[in-house]
C-alpha cells in the first residue's frame, strides 16, 4: 500500500475531498505560475477546515528566506517542498527546523539520484518538457520502467503525469511507497475533482 499525497489544493471541495479520503499528505502550492497558486492567509484558511488529520506540506519554487517564514508564520507545515539546488535545501531545512523534500527531475537511469544531499525525501518526476513556465506539475510522465530495480536507502515519492486510471499500474512497475498528484484529480487546470481525489486514494491502496 503506497502513501498518497494531493498536491495543489485551492479551495474547501478539495481540501475536504483529500481529507476524506484519508490521504497522507495534503500540499499547498505557493508558485505564482501554478494555476494551483495559493497566498499563505489562504492555506492557513483552508488547513483550518479540519485541524490534524493528513500532514500538511508547502510547495515553494526557489524561495526567498522570507518566502519560507511567511508561510511557516501562517500554514505551519510539517514539511517544505522544495525545487532547489541540494545546498539550498539542507540550509533551509537547518534555518526552520522543518522536513524537506526536494524535487528531482528524471529522464533516464542516469539521472537517479544516489543519495538524498541533505533532504528528507525526494519527488521523483519527470524533467520540465521545453518551454514549460513550471518546473514541475507539468502532468508529464517518464518511462517509469527507468525505475524498475531501483532500491534507494531513503524516502521518496513518484509524481509526474499519475491519474486514478494509472497510478496502481505505476506502483507495480516503481515500487513507489508514495504517490504525489495533482493535475490528475483536477476536472480543469487547478479545480480538483472530488470523486478522482476518492478514485486515486483507493487505487493507490
Amino acid at each position: 500500500m503506497s502513501r498518497v499525497k494531493i498536491c495543489g489544493i485551492n479551495d474547501p471541495i478539495g481540501f475536504d475531498a483529500a481529507s476524506g479520503a484519508g490521504v497522507d499528505w495534503i500540499a499547498f502550492n505557493f508558485f505564482a505560475r501554478s494555476p494551483r497558486v495559493v497566498t499563505p492567509e489562504q492555506a492557513a484558511a483552508l488547513s483550518a477546515r479540519k485541524p490534524g488529520g493528513p500532514k500538511r506540506v508547502a510547495l515553494l519554487v526557489e524561495p526567498t528566506d522570507d518566502d519560507v517564514a511567511a508561510v511557516m508564520a501562517a500554514l505551519k507545515p510539517e514539511i517544505l517542498q522544495l525545487y532547489d539546488p541540494p545546498a539550498r535545501v539542507a540550509e533551509l531545512r537547518a534555518r526552520f527546523g522543518v522536513a524537506v523534500w526536494r524535487a528531482v527531475g528524471v529522464t533516464d537511469y542516469v539521472d537517479l539520484p544516489t543519495s538524498t544531499e541533505g533532504a528528507d525525501a525526494l519527488l521523483i518526476e519527470a524533467k520540465a518538457p521545453p518551454g514549460a513556465t513550471r518546473p514541475g506539475g507539468n502532468a508529464a510522465r517518464f518511462d517509469w520502467g527507468v525505475l524498475a530495480g531501483w532500491k534507494p536507502k531513503f524516502d521518496w515519492l513518484l509524481a509526474g503525469g499519475l491519474n486514478p486510471s494509472n497510478v496502481a499500474e505505476a506502483i507495480r512497475v516503481t515500487g513507489a511507497p508514495a504517490v504525489d498528484v495533482a493535475s490528475g484529480v483536477e476536472s480543469a487546470p487547478g479545480v480538483k475533482d472530488s470523486e478522482l481525489i476518492a478514485a486515486f486514494a483507493k487505487a493507490a491502496r
